[in-house]
């Protein structure tokens, strides 16, 4: 009886807790529920942003994991992003030369060679790595483009490209016109 009542005790809080392969770390359920909702850790809001840099400028601080839309007066909405690892960040001044909405992948050479077991390509949906939106930058390989992984944000984690939570990139893909500048520090 008294190993019958130890477990009812402890059930019930083991329960609340659970093994997230994604992460290889035991986590209480709520926080992955609310994860899993596709929501991002850190919440988009407009700040005072004093720049020379014209309304519709892009600006990327990857040390701070935030993505800045200039905005009139003085203003910016500010974005969670997730950046590249070490190894794989860099900066420069480019165009918003495209934008494409649940866009298909076509993993680069150099990214199949690392993980060989990469698709040669991946249809635009919800499973796809670049989201629901994206931004193309130039003529470089990387992106500002969606997440299934909304975790993610405010890591540094990808190979390269600028990415954001499936809500906040289809906000900022409405707010953003081909051709517009961004930039891009480290």
């Amino acid at each position: 009886m008294s190993i019958f009542l130890s477990v009812s005790v402890i059930l019930p809080a083991a329960a609340a807790r659970w093994y997230n392969p994604d992460t290889n770390t035991f986590e209480e359920r709520a926080v992955a529920q609310q994860r899993n909702r596709g929501g991002s850790p850190i919440k988009k809001q407009i700040v005072d942003y004093q720049t020379s840099y014209k309304p519709g400028t892009i600006v990327i601080e990857t040390s701070e994991r935030r993505l800045y839309l200039v905005l009139e007066g003085g203003k910016a909405m500010k974005y969670g992003i997730g950046v590249g690892r070490d190894g794989f960040r860099w900066s420069g001044t480019h165009r918003i030369s495209r934008k494409a909405e649940w866009p298909g992948w076509t993993p680069p050479p150099a990214m199949r060679k690392r993980v060989p077991d990469l698709p040669a390509y991946m249809p635009g949906g919800p499973e796809n790595p670049l989201g629901a939106r994206a931004l193309y930058i130039g003529s470089t390989l990387y992106r500002v483009h969606g997440t299934s992984e909304p975790w993610s944000i405010g890591q540094a984690v990808s190979s390269g490209c600028i990415r954001l939570t499936n809500d906040d990139v289809m906000d900022l893909y409405d707010r953003v016109q081909v051709g517009a500048q961004i930039v891009v520090k480290h």
